[in-house]
C-alpha cells in the first residue's frame, strides 16, 4: 500500500507539471526541476529506512553531482529545439548526451 501511495503522489506531482506546462511552460520547467522531486525522494528513502543518514547522504551527494548532466541534458535539448529538430531527434541527442555524462558522473562518485 506504501509503494501505490508513494506512485499516486509522485504521478500526480508530474500530471500537474503537465498541465501548468500548458499554460505556463517555463513554470513547469521551474517546478519540474525544483528540489521538490528530490525532496520527495528524502521523504520516501527517510520512510523505508529511517535514521539511515548515510544512505540520504549518499543521495544528496549523487544529487547535486547530478545536477550537471541535467544541465547538459537540457542545454542540448534547448540547442536543438532552437534549430527545429524533431522531439525524437532532440529526444535521442538529448539522452545521448546525458548517458555520457552520467557514466562519467558515476565514475567520478566512486
Amino acid at each position: 500500500m506504501q509503494t501505490i501511495i508513494k506512485l499516486a503522489i509522485t504521478l500526480a506531482i508530474i500530471l500537474i507539471c503537465t498541465q501548468i506546462g500548458k499554460k505556463l511552460p517555463s513554470l513547469a520547467g521551474l517546478i519540474a526541476t525544483m528540489p521538490l522531486t528530490g525532496a520527495i525522494v528524502l521523504v520516501w528513502l527517510y520512510s523505508d529506512d529511517p535514521g539511515n543518514y548515510d544512505l540520504m547522504r549518499a543521495y544528496t551527494k549523487g544529487a547535486l553531482w547530478g545536477i550537471v548532466p541535467s544541465i547538459l541534458f537540457f542545454t542540448a535539448a534547448f540547442v536543438c529545439f532552437r534549430n527545429n529538430f524533431t522531439l525524437p531527434a532532440t529526444l535521442s541527442v538529448s539522452f545521448s548526451i546525458w548517458v555520457l555524462s552520467a557514466i562519467v558522473h558515476q565514475w567520478l562518485l566512486k
